[in-house]
């Protein structure tokens, strides 16, 4: 199987120049390609059910910016333990046991060497490794952790490179391990709504959609010193040129257009801006501090970019990324059908305008998920217990159902696969951008297995479940 993607990879011309930060490349655009790999030998993990696990130890890898939120989330679900906390710097795993202490949770710590997090790995009581790292560790961990026999719910992206995809889904499926990569869904409120107007034909067919991930990061994080450690997470905005985060804009519309069980993208293009913003920003801080002089004059990446996709039945997604302008954040997604339109919070059947408020709400509550439903529930009952200091108002619809399915022994809604798609848009817009924005086929990850897949994301919970109890 390894033989066979290293064959797509020398075909598709993806092997020879490298492409800084992509491991893609090339100065000459690849031949149209397909991916080469025997399926023959491989185990499908779309739909897979591990066995359930009545309790699910939980590790945290990471824990700077989003890993301390990661483990006050997961600590506030049923069936949950969090048995071990590890991060480069001890203070930063001294805050995440102080966020649960008033909880049942007593983790052991891990700190001060590059390599503890292996250690966390190779617990025989670690069902589930949450990583939250820096970008470039997520996928070195998702496969030693699975390796280990451990599911995976890791930050995204999942991967950065096509190689890094590619080495998910085998490891994944030769493990029969879950990885999991947490971003924007489906499960949450309006998402879920959506897709089930969606799957009940409100929309007609969906012809074309558009996400984003506006979100303007310039000073609050990228340019400040305590966020991310080692500045790591503006460091991944110089030499870069692409579409560096695609999955909060893309995820969602993929689950509405069933990809990778029904279709799949089958290729893209994408164009950037010039960088208008991030030098100036760190000339003006250079000023002031020596510290950002390093800083002045990189080859930061352009303040947008827009990468658009076709998909094999012959639909459009169009995904913008801009984290650096004072843009406001867009209410998305953008949807339009054969038979009706949303963009903004309003939905319309044809060109003469918007229904009312009072008719897209009535809409809203005829269609609200049987999932959405379960989870406002669970969340209303741990309100109403009252029971002192809890952090059950950060947890998302997606950490819930993750956990009630491996609880109930149900198959995950986002796999492997889902994590692959959505990350590869990573390093093939960075080659498009560098070759004159060419376009760019996308790799099948389900082996043509997409064809045949049964539809996730039960939103509807048709396969039960929705029996896990928020605390």
């Amino acid at each position: 199987m390894v033989g066979d993607r290293r064959d797509f990879i020398k075909k598709s011309g993806l092997a020879t120049l490298a492409l800084m930060g992509a491991g893609l490349s090339g100065s000459k655009r690849p031949d149209e390609y397909v991916v080469i790999r025997n399926n023959r030998n491989s185990f499908n993990m779309h739909g897979y059910a591990a066995p359930a696990l009545e309790t699910v130890g939980v590790a945290v890898i990471g824990l700077g910016n989003r890993g301390t939120g990661t483990t006050r989330r997961l600590a506030s679900i049923e069936g949950v333990e969090i048995r071990a906390l590890c991060d480069l710097e001890s203070d930063r795993v001294e805050r995440a046991k102080e966020a649960i202490r008033t909880t049942h949770h007593r983790p052991d710590g891990y700190s001060g060497g590059e390599e503890e997090w292996k250690k966390v790995c190779e617990r025989e009581d670690i069902n589930l490794v949450a990583i939250a790292t820096p970008w470039n560790l997520h996928t070195v961990q998702s496969v030693f952790a699975m390796e280990n026999g451990k599911h995976v719910f890791t930050e995204l992206p999942a991967a950065n490179t096509i190689d890094e995809c590619w080495e998910l889904v085998e490891t994944s499926e030769r493990t029969k391990m879950h990885c999991v990569q947490e971003s924007s869904s489906c499960h949450s409120g309006r998402m879920a709504t959506l897709l089930n107007m969606v799957r009940e034909g409100v929309f007609g067919d969906l012809i074309h959609a558009e996400g984003a991930y506006i979100h303007d990061l310039l000073r609050d994080y990228n340019f400040t010193k305590d966020t991310y450690h080692n500045m790591w997470r503006l460091n991944e905005n110089i030499g870069r040129h692409g579409s560096l985060y695609p999955q909060h804009g893309f995820v969602p519309i993929s689950q509405m257009m069933d990809l990778n069980y029904g279709d799949t993208v089958e290729h893209l293009v994408s164009v950037s801006s010039n960088d208008f913003i991030m030098n100036d920003t760190a000339k003006e801080l250079a000023e002031e501090d020596d510290f950002w002089q390093e800083y002045v004059d990189r080859d930061y990446r352009g303040n947008m970019n827009i990468t658009t996709m076709r998909t094999r039945k012959g639909r459009t997604i169009v995904i913008q990324h801009d984290v650096s302008s004072p843009r406001p954040r867009p209410r998305m997604p953008l949807l339009s059908g054969t038979k009706g339109f949303y963009s903004n919070g309003r939905f319309a059947t044809d060109h003469r305008g918007y229904k009312s408020e009072e008719e897209w709400q009535a809409m809203m509550e005829t269609y609200t998920s049987e999932l959405t439903k379960r989870f406002n529930k669970a969340v209303q009952q741990a309100r109403e217990t009252e029971r002192g200091e809890h952090s059950y108002f950060n947890v998302s619809a997606t950490d819930w159902r993750l956990i009630d399915c491996l609880r109930n022994g149900l198959p995950v809604e986002m796999d492997v696969y889902d994590a692959a798609l959505s990350s590869a848009i990573i390093p093939l817009s960075e080659w498009s951008v560098a070759n004159r924005f060419n376009s760019v086929r996308m790799p099948d990850f389900t082996s043509g297995a997409w064809k045949t897949n049964k539809r996730g994301m039960d939103i509807n919970l048709e396969n039960g479940g929705g029996t896990t109890a928020i605390l």
